[in-house]
């Protein structure tokens, strides 16, 4: 059962179709949710009822989404009761569900080379995005840059496709990606075999260096992960001149707009102003969110 909620956020009863522990304390959950599927875009998220103990719900990025068979794959890493509570849940639990929630990442075809970079619980929007951008034959060559100090939560692989600027040495990738024929790499400084040992704008500037100032106008950003890496991403942006895209994590409380819970400053052309990161994101232009010094 699920009602649609202001038009577009349903709520819905989903079933936990399949479970898969990772080392780190981190979780995927695919649920059985297909209002939600059916309307989800990249960058969005779901609001989850951990535990019928525990009202307050809590915001999960959406990883994966098959809209034909109705199901979302979710991410989380146990950081608090309402993870922990939630990382309990076994198959054929039924789970109370909102979403898809907030404004998404949009694309354009003229940035036929978008940079994807994730970083931790911010790797599910980038592969929800890598996703969408494949379905688009042939208009999109991304590169996928992920980011961890915990283990990953695959299994890596050396990549079949070959990245300029990418050390040779750098060869760990998501098989996920290799799959659907899209480059990525990961970086981190936990001496993972395969990975680059550096940060994700470090791994992200040998690859823009590469490119021509031509090619470099076909790149757009777009990133999500812990507030002083979007930080060091919008920089990084900012210096080669390329339009950026960040998704925001906060603490909420409705998720809907109602409380103010999760706000933040942003640069507008009238001066600062407050966002609601919820329902005015969780995806901003990285520039309004992270202005000029």
């Amino acid at each position: 059962m699920s009602q649609p909620h202001r038009d577009t956020i349903f709520i819905e009863n989903a079933h936990i179709l399949e479970r898969q522990a990772h080392a780190g304390d981190q979780v995927v959950l695919r649920l059985h949710a297909p209002e939600i599927a059916a309307h989800a875009l990249p960058g969005q998220f779901a609001h989850i009822q951990c535990d019928p103990a525990l009202p307050m719900r809590r915001p999960l990025s959406l990883m994966r989404v098959n809209a034909k068979s109705g199901w979302v794959d979710i991410l989380f890493k146990v950081l608090g009761e309402g993870t922990r509570l939630l990382a309990q849940r076994k198959t054929n639990d039924q789970l109370s569900v909102m979403g898809p929630i907030g404004k998404p990442f949009v694309s354009q075809m003229k940035y036929s080379r978008p940079l994807l970079i994730g970083g931790g619980v911010g790797i599910p929007p980038m592969v929800f995005l890598a996703d969408t951008l494949r379905e688009v034959k042939g208009a999109y060559q991304p590169f996928v840059i992920m980011g961890s100090e915990v283990p990953f939560p695959f299994k890596s692989q050396p990549s079949k496709i070959m990245v300029p600027g990418v050390p040779a040495e750098v060869i760990a990738a998501m098989p996920l990606m290799d799959d659907w024929g899209i480059a990525s790499r990961l970086a981190s400084q936990q001496g993972y075999p395969g990975c680059f040992d550096g940060y994700v704008t470090d791994l992200a500037r040998n690859w823009l260096d590469t490119l021509s100032v031509e090619q470099r106008k076909e790149v757009a950003v777009f990133a999500c992960g812990p507030h002083p890496m979007l930080e060091a991403v919008a920089q990084l942006a900012r210096e080669y001149r390329l339009p950026c895209q960040v998704s925001l994590e906060e603490f909420m409380a409705c998720a809907v707009g109602g409380c103010a819970g999760c706000t933040v400053e942003v640069k507008t052309a009238n001066g600062p102003a407050m966002k609601r990161v919820c329902v005015d994101g969780p995806v901003f232009d990285a520039n309004i969110v992270f202005p000029p010094m």
